[in-house]
């Protein structure tokens, strides 16, 4: 039986977030935005669509993806919800792909309307399930991250303002994003002034609705030595669940988010000690205190305190979620977090590039844990 085959990122696409973001249009189209998220991503690689030949989408219907994008003939092809976690999943599906051989070049494409559309995340009933978290308010996942959230001020108490230097973090981080949302500095003094959204989350906790594309094209490492780009290596992979008919975790995530690290870590040869930046989901700021111990980059119960702007900001030791992260880029559902982590490997994020970036770890904390290692060839 032959060895898994290396794989490599090989090209990667975006729409503009902020252009998008400062003017609705009813009829955009969410299929579009990733076509055009794709065109980059192609361009990026200097490869033609036809070298492509496994399609994974998210958030838009594969078939109809397929047919728009010109793709006719596919080894493989899958369309999978929109939901945030499956971006690391799709990532992940791409990659065991190519590491099998059943396909050479995989395009990752995901589109969201959500703005313009008016998608709501909450505030309805949309499951059995939420036929009786309803009545008590329990309609989005920010309702179930504010009580996993209290659970934590209660068990590490952490203050009222521990989940500022987060929030504060990211809007630094888009202040140097040409493509992000939210533009502008935040002080913690407005972050605290902030109305609440489901206490004990405010305002600037909370991800952002809004319009975009992005495309992620991974190929075997042969393949990806002979494009326009540095290949960024996939080291290691890893992926758990704890998935139940609710998005609470009692334990915070934190026992699956072990498990996951632990393998991934193992599989690399690396620890957080290693990297030059993460890449943290943060559909809610909570996630990322979450993810930092679950992951052993803070003692369990002291990353609030560990996550000082001194630390976690550009210039800092380990600088988390470069463009911005969910609250102040983009919430692509995870998907934006991926280009950045290439950027950053391949030195392009501009204003923000890391010094000597060369590592870096994407982490997901959610019903679906994944994290993967990339490290620049």
């Amino acid at each position: 039986m032959s060895s898994k085959r290396q794989v490599a990122v090989v090209g990667v696409g975006q729409t503009d977030f902020g252009a998008l973001y400062a003017q609705k249009d009813a009829r955009r189209n969410e299929t579009a935005l990733g076509i055009e998220a794709l065109k980059a991503a192609l361009d990026d690689a200097g490869l033609h669509k036809n070298e492509v030949d496994g399609l994974i989408t998210s958030r838009i219907e594969y078939a109809a993806s397929a047919d728009a994008m010109g793709f006719k003939s596919l080894r493989y092809v899958n369309g999978l919800e929109g939901s945030g976690r499956m971006s690391g999943v799709s990532f992940q599906m791409a990659t065991t792909l190519i590491e099998t051989g059943q396909a050479d070049v995989v395009a990752c494409v995901y589109g969201n309307n959500g703005r313009s559309v008016q998608m709501k995340y909450g505030g309805y009933v949309g499951t059995p399930t939420m036929q009786y978290d309803g009545i008590y308010g329990m309609t989005s996942p920010g309702a179930s991250l504010a009580h996993m959230y209290r659970r934590y001020q209660h068990l590490y108490n952490a203050p009222d303002n521990a989940l500022a230097n987060i929030a504060i973090n990211n809007r630094n981080n888009a202040l140097l994003n040409p493509v992000a949302v939210m533009r502008e500095a935040l002080t913690e003094d407005q972050y605290m002034a902030s109305r609440y959204i489901a206490e004990p989350l405010r305002l600037f906790d909370y991800c952002i609705i809004n319009d975009g594309g992005v495309a992620v094209i991974l190929a075997s490492m042969d393949r990806a030595k002979d494009l326009a780009k540095r290949p960024v290596r996939v080291a290691a992979k890893a992926a758990a669940t704890t998935i139940s008919n609710f998005y609470s975790d009692t334990n915070l995530f934190y026992d699956i988010c072990q498990d996951v690290g632990g393998r991934v870590y193992g599989e690399s040869g690396l620890q957080p000690k290693d990297m030059d930046c993460a890449q943290i989901y943060d559909n809610f700021t909570p996630t990322v205190l979450f993810s930092l111990e679950g992951f052993d980059y803070a003692p369990r119960g002291e990353a609030w305190r560990w996550a000082s702007l001194d630390r976690i900001g550009l210039t800092g030791e380990m600088p988390i979620n470069t463009a911005g992260g969910h609250t102040a880029e983009s919430y692509m559902q995870g998907w934006g977090h991926h280009v950045e982590a290439v950027r950053q490997i391949r030195g392009e994020a501009g204003a923000r590039q890391i010094p000597n970036c060369n590592i870096v770890q994407y982490m997901c904390a959610s019903p679906i844990v994944s994290s993967h290692i990339l490290i620049g060839e």
